[in-house]
């Protein structure tokens, strides 16, 4: 399964969509996934973790509009910036006091805009933000306290909060038992100390989470950190200064090539 736009473009729902699941004639049996990284992990070695392996992923975006005006004159005006401000300071307090620190919720505001002068007050203010999460729960909850909290305040003030909320992908499940199987072939191909299982979910979501949903599996990192460098601190993915070692691709298909040839032949004849 190649699936295309696996970067905010959901490719594995249009896959799953259109019965990339079910092509053999019947639901598969188990799927399995296998991503480079191209720091945190050593070269060659294989990290998985059972449970909630990678974080929910959704958006969310707030418009707080009234009435402008001018900056010598703010008593005849409603002005949306400093109210903005307190949404996104509000939104981090929430997230610690709200929520559980063992089931977290992590937000953030990567955009803010209201304005174009700076002896204007804006008839509006717009943030936007991603939000991870690592629990349906905690996913959901979220969503209906983030709302309550940005309308509330906006009406506060005299002012209107616009709430949009896009939903990502959800969090990376794995099945316990799928990624110890996965743990002994890539044991069994690579050697005994190349494998390890994750303490701690990574915070970066798949589309990938969509075929765990419907089938059991596991999702496998592999190493790709060139030599020389630390995993610790080698540019990660996505970073423009991203590197990857390119010995490491004949591992990246014997792995699942092995894996679906055992998985196959544990199936009934």
């Amino acid at each position: 399964m190649f699936q295309p736009g696996e970067e905010m473009h959901d490719g594995a729902a249009l896959m799953i969509a259109e019965g990339v699941l079910d092509a053999a004639g019947r639901r598969a049996d188990a799927a399995y996934a296998i991503h480079a990284f191209a720091a945190t992990v050593p070269g060659g070695h294989v990290v998985s973790r059972r449970g909630a392996m990678l974080a929910a992923a959704d958006g969310f975006e707030v418009v707080v509009e009234r009435r402008g005006g001018h900056g010598s004159a703010p008593q005849h005006a409603l002005d949306p910036v400093p109210v903005a401000c307190e949404i996104v300071m509000a939104l981090q307090t929430m997230t610690t006091r709200r929520f559980d620190v063992f089931d977290p919720v992590v937000v953030t505001v990567g955009s803010l805009q209201a304005g174009d002068a700076p002896n204007v007050i804006p008839e509006d203010a717009r943030l936007v933000a991603s939000v991870r999460s690592w629990s349906t729960e905690a996913r959901a909850r979220f969503r209906e306290l983030a709302g309550q909290l940005a309308r509330g305040i906006a009406q506060a003030h005299g002012m209107t909060a616009h709430v949009s909320y896009l939903d990502g992908y959800p969090v990376t499940h794995t099945s316990a038992d799928e990624t110890d199987f996965a743990g002994t072939v890539v044991a069994d191909v690579l050697g005994e100390d190349t494998f390890s299982l994750l303490p701690q979910p990574f915070s970066a979501s798949e589309d990938f989470s969509r075929v765990l949903q419907s089938v059991p599996g596991t999702f496998l990192g592999l190493g790709a950190t060139p030599a020389g460098l630390d995993p610790a601190s080698a540019p990660f993915n996505h970073s423009a200064h991203a590197a990857y070692d390119d010995a490491v691709l004949p591992l990246g298909a014997a792995i699942p090539t092995e894996l679906a040839i055992r998985r196959l032949a544990t199936l009934p004849s």
